[in-house]
């Protein structure tokens, strides 16, 4: 009888305490009503556990959070830490989210990143000033100044015109890191791509364009006209007594081009003689400067004031190449876990900024594995962070922008995320062949709207006319680029909202459709970042 059956069901629940309320006095009685009609058999030995997992998980995360009333005052944050992966959008969160638990012998489809766990999420507008689809020196901008700017400018109004050097002078927005080093606190910037790269340079840096990374980038007319590059800036960082903690890539842009990279040979890429990994260590008293693997493990953090680590001469490896680099090179996980136990001595505090840099290039590329697999690194270096840091730390974790990467088809649950789709039968299973396109060709799950398109590795952009026969090549490896609608030289951003996650004090701020400046507010406003800056000052 089906009456019979949501009996048990709402017994079931019951007896797991779902019903959890305190009694109440009794209601008056309500008026009989008529008998039901009698209904069908139901079919038996049916298994109601199964049925109902997902009814069972769905109101425990509803009964946490009811529980939850928080309302953090201003500055109840000691600290914060902001990862960004860099291009991170939903799609990219939805499909390492599938690859790391398929990794772990999963379907995949049930895993959470590690950030996933955390209490308060919202979803994040990435335009900027002048374009519907940013590049990230504008959104990093808006995320730790707390105003939207125009592409190409790092923590620069958008009063200024790109690349004009005197429009940008005066314009200059205070970042969320600068505040930090104003009050006393520690600071470090940590990075998979190159330090000068847009989205690290966004915290120290102001730059009327983003690509003067070295003083060889700029134009004479920039640098006689007062602009600095933004390599020089990091080094010169006016603030408090300096960034504590800054690694990540880009060794020759802190090289003089008389000098020859330790690693590969190549010359410095700096015109102006200056060698600034030495002016590191002669700045800062109890400062090191390291570029491999073995020198940063070597590095005595309880020592160490400040801890400068250049680990390639442009952007990192990949986490899928990480390990056939000669010199070796940290994890995104490992530069974390040890910015952080340097960044914690301070008394006053801290504040740490953590890039996954390559997600973006990998996606540029058409490569979505690499791009899987930093994503996942991203979310080890979180649970480094998650492990390490106090319950007076906000922890916020977000993207700068999206890109046009796609999850299509209609897979079975646990189908292989780079592999070719399979749908299901009539019978709700897995079909014993593949699925197919108009023309009999099967497809894979993931796909660009742009870019480089079917290849592997380097190869040039695929310009045929005819989709290939993916059936004779291995679509799950490392090299393998996804088809894509649109050729291009190299894959776009996107416009749509990227996602934003929270725990810690003041996390509760994060919630809805936000604007990605209100980020800044949201840190400034947990740590009372402004309040602490000037009450530190002489």
């Amino acid at each position: 009888m089906e009456m019979k059956k949501l009996a048990l069901v709402m017994a079931t629940i019951a007896a797991l305490g779902l019903a959890g309320c305190n009694d109440g006095d009794d209601g008056v009685a309500g008026t009989p009503g008529a008998d039901g009609a009698n209904g069908n058999n139901g079919t038996d030995g049916r298994d109601f556990t199964a049925v109902n997992q997902w009814y069972l998980a769905g109101q425990s995360t509803v009964a946490k959070a009811a529980e939850s009333t928080i309302s953090d005052p201003a500055g109840k944050a000691k600290n914060v830490i902001l990862f960004v992966g860099d291009g991170m959008g939903v799609s990219t969160l939805t499909a390492a989210r599938i690859f790391e638990g398929q990794q772990q012998g999963k379907s995949g489809e049930e895993n959470r990143l590690s950030f996933e766990t955390f209490p308060y999420s919202g979803l994040v507008k990435t335009y900027s000033s002048n374009q519907q689809t940013p590049d990230s020196a504008p959104t990093m901008s808006a995320i730790v100044t707390g105003a939207k700017t125009k592409d190409g400018m790092l923590s620069i109004t958008d009063d200024a015109v790109r690349g004009d050097c005197a429009s940008g002078q005066g314009h200059e927005m205070v970042s969320a890191l600068a505040l930090a080093e104003m009050a006393g606190m520690s600071t470090g910037v940590v990075s998979t791509a190159r330090l000068t790269h847009a989205t690290p340079a966004a915290t120290y840096a102001h730059s009327v364009e983003r690509n003067w990374e070295a003083d060889s980038n700029m134009p004479a007319a920039a640098i006689s006209a007062g602009c600095t590059d933004i390599a020089s800036q990091l080094i010169d960082f006016p603030y408090g007594d300096g960034i504590e903690v800054a690694l990540g890539g880009g060794r020759t842009y802190f090289m003089p081009n008389t000098e020859n990279d330790p690693e590969y040979g190549s010359a410095g890429r700096r015109n102006d003689g200056r060698d600034l990994t030495s002016e590191w260590t002669s700045k800062h008293a109890g400062s090191s400067y390291v570029w491999n693997l073995d020198q940063f493990m070597n590095v005595d953090l309880a020592t160490t004031k400040h801890l400068l680590g250049l680990f390639e001469n442009s952007h990192m490896q990949y986490e899928a190449d990480r390990s056939d680099d000669s010199a070796g090179e940290p994890s995104l996980a490992q530069m974390t876990s040890r910015a952080l136990d340097m960044l914690k001595q301070n008394d006053k505090g801290y504040f740490l900024m953590v890039e996954g840099g390559r997600i973006d290039h990998a996606h540029h590329a058409g490569n979505a594995a690499r791009a899987l697999e930093d994503t996942v690194a991203l979310s080890e270096a979180v649970r480094v962070a998650m492990e390490k840091a106090g319950p007076d730390t906000l922890i916020l974790v977000t993207a700068d922008h999206s890109h046009v990467f796609t999850i299509a088809g209609y897979p079975v649950r646990g189908n292989p995320i780079l592999g070719l789709v399979r749908s299901v039968d009539e019978n709700g299973e897995a079909a014993k062949t593949l699925s197919v396109d108009a023309n009999g060709m099967p497809y894979t799950t993931l796909g660009y709207a742009n870019g480089p398109g079917f290849g592997f590795g380097s190869s040039p952009v695929n310009m045929a006319s005819a989709r290939p026969d993916l059936n004779l090549y291995d679509v799950t490896d490392v090299d393998y680029r996804q088809e894509a609608t649109v050729p291009l030289g190299s894959e776009t951003h996107a416009g749509e909202d990227v996602a934003v996650y929270a725990m810690g004090p003041g996390a509760q701020l994060v919630t809805g459709s936000v604007e990605q400046n209100m980020l800044f507010h949201v840190m400034n406003y947990a740590a009372d970042l402004e309040a602490r800056a000037e009450a530190n000052q002489p």
